[in-house]
């Protein structure tokens, strides 16, 4: 089975599993595991932040930072195509209690007009405008690339207003792979920064919430309230640091081949629509049904998701080859009216 449902479902390569084989461990509830301090240490550094900390899933990572921003009534402006608003199971309500402010935007990348629009004036009534959180890439939005200075723009005025900023970089490294800014442009700009090591990078589990020691601290205790203590995390933590010395060149690999899915699609009679591809994620609107579609593509021992009732996502990453590439092309090229 060609699987691009998800750049999650990446297995460690051997030399990642010798990494976590060989990895020093303690215990990280005592703050003891040698193999999470380099990691932590390994990202702080990447992104020119004082500290990181190692979370189990990005959703824990997105949700605390959201936690430590705000207070309960409280609200969080972010784009209608969020993964924090669409995706993470209304957690900003039922962990930080606090309200949203939903922006629609071409892409889901929301403009400083936009976020300045939307702050509230301060009265008793209203809840207080405190986050914003931005995407890279865009999820929702096929992969969609946040510019550096788009963001610069939305963080001077978040200094400027009182609010703090905080990036979802779930797959930011796919967006330095297109755009050639370093992380620590990104560090300079944002409060926060949470990354995943789960997905394109290649590692089985954990994503990195980054930002200044005290936020950190704040985040550490947090995160044993969210239930996210760990104890011998020393070969996850050494898998997320070999995928971040070794798997972040090769994204533009995965790139490349979404393109050629892409193109692949342009010539499909039953595509109707398809999304601007930048990164490895490939949206795109079928007739017949989804479902439909998909099972034709499962009959080829392709594997891709519903992204709506007639709109596909499929998603490219290091588990799948060149020639498989070339194979799913071959069959979308086979796939018509009657087959």
């Amino acid at each position: 089975m060609i699987d691009l449902i998800s750049d999650t479902v990446t297995r460690p390569t051997p030399a990642m599993l010798d990494a976590m084989a060989r990895a020093p461990v303690g215990d990280d509830v005592f703050n003891e595991d040698p193999s999470a301090h380099a990691l932590q240490s390994y990202a702080a550094q990447l992104f020119g932040h004082e500290a990181a900390l190692f979370m189990p899933s990005g959703v824990m990572s997105n949700q605390i930072a959201i936690k430590a921003h705000t207070q309960p009534m409280d609200e969080l402006i972010c784009s209608d195509m969020a993964h924090v608003y669409r995706y993470e199971n209304g957690g900003y309500g039922f962990h930080s209690q606090i309200a949203v402010h939903p922006i629609h935007a071409a892409r889901g990348i929301i403009t400083p007009e936009q976020i300045a629009a939307a702050i509230k004036p301060i009265a008793d009534w209203l809840p207080r405008s405190r986050l914003v959180v931005i995407e890279n890439t865009v999820n929702a939005a096929g992969g969609a690339v946040q510019r550096l200075g788009e963001a610069r723009a939305i963080s001077e005025l978040c200094r400027e207003r009182g609010l703090k900023l905080h990036l979802d970089g779930a797959r930011l490294f796919n967006a330095l792979a297109v755009t050639g800014d370093s992380p620590s442009a990104w560090g300079q700009l944002c409060d926060s920064i949470s990354i995943c090591l789960s997905k394109g990078l290649g590692a089985p589990v954990g994503s990195l919430l980054i930002g200044p020691a005290d936020f950190i601290v704040h985040a550490r205790r947090l995160r044993k309230g969210f239930g996210g203590g760990m104890r011998q995390i020393g070969g996850l933590a050494a898998a997320g640091l070999y995928a971040l010395q070794n798997h972040v060149e090769r994204l533009t690999i995965d790139h490349a081949h979404a393109q050629q899915i892409a193109a692949a699609l342009r010539d499909c009679a039953l595509v109707t629509a398809i999304q601007p591809v930048e990164t490895n994620i490939v949206i795109f609107d079928v007739s017949p049904p989804a479902a439909q579609f998909l099972d034709r593509l499962r009959a080829h021992s392709i594997r891709g998701s519903a992204f709506g009732p007639n709109t596909v996502r499929l998603v490219t990453h290091l588990d799948v080859s060149a020639a498989q590439v070339e194979q799913t092309c071959a069959a979308i090229s086979r796939l018509g009216p009657d087959h």
